[in-house]
């Protein structure tokens, strides 16, 4: 299992000759197997947070370290192959691609992966819709399916790679109150029966009341 820890993380965005600030100074630790919410309003660095620890983007000023490790001293390749190979993503946009089925948009992590882990990479991504709930839909399309069945299918894209992380940003602001629940349950499920680690961003008191620990926020500061 994988532990995460940032350490005095800035990050500043230049908009023109203005400077930005969307972090100023965040440390935090995450336990393996933890089940833990950043939440705050619009605007405070949510999604910034969670894009430090998923490794799309580097930090300012600070460390990012998972499993020890400071993601800054990693190549291109090295960060691919932790992302593919230990992050799981879920966006609240859904990002399923409009011309695949559901089972291949499951399927898709799995082709970008070494040999070994393509292997039965149909089986893998059929067996993740069915323990999201989904079987008998493989064929669909994403324009074909309801809001809370394309999150389904985004949270079985997540977990077809068997990551010890799953960073989830807002997965519940583009659905009503009861599939929002049922999404939250759902992982809430897979992070109790498999020891996957989530990390959400949400300002939705719904998935604040089923975290482990909250940590909030404010104008790019975690507070006390």
């Amino acid at each position: 299992m994988s532990s995460v820890r940032v350490e005095n993380a800035t990050k500043d965005y230049q908009l023109g000759r203005t400077t930005v600030p969307a972090l100023r100074g965040v440390s935090l630790s995450v336990e393996p197997g933890e089940f833990i919410t950043v939440a705050g309003p619009s605007g405070s660095g949510k999604s910034t947070l969670l894009n430090l620890i998923g490794c799309l983007d580097h930090p300012t000023s600070g460390r990012v370290l998972i499993d020890e490790q400071d993601v800054a001293t990693l190549g291109d390749d090295a960060l691919s192959d932790l992302r593919a190979g230990k992050i799981g993503f879920i966006f609240q946009t859904f990002n399923l691609i409009p011309v695949l089925s559901a089972l291949e948009n499951v399927e898709f992590p799995l082709l970008v992966q070494p040999a070994g882990k393509r292997q039965r990479a149909r089986d893998r991504a059929r067996a993740a819709l069915a323990e999201v709930g989904l079987a008998g839909l493989e064929a669909h399309r994403p324009d074909e399916l309801s809001g809370g069945q394309r999150q389904r299918v985004a949270v079985a894209r997540a977990l077809v790679t068997d990551p010890v992380i799953v960073l989830a940003d807002e997965p519940t602001a583009n659905l009503d109150s009861t599939t929002g629940e049922a999404i939250v349950a759902l992982m809430e499920e897979i992070n109790r029966c498999e020891g996957t680690t989530f990390i959400f961003s949400t300002h939705d008191p719904r998935v604040m009341g089923r975290a482990h620990r909250v940590l909030r926020l404010a104008d790019g500061r975690l507070e006390a």
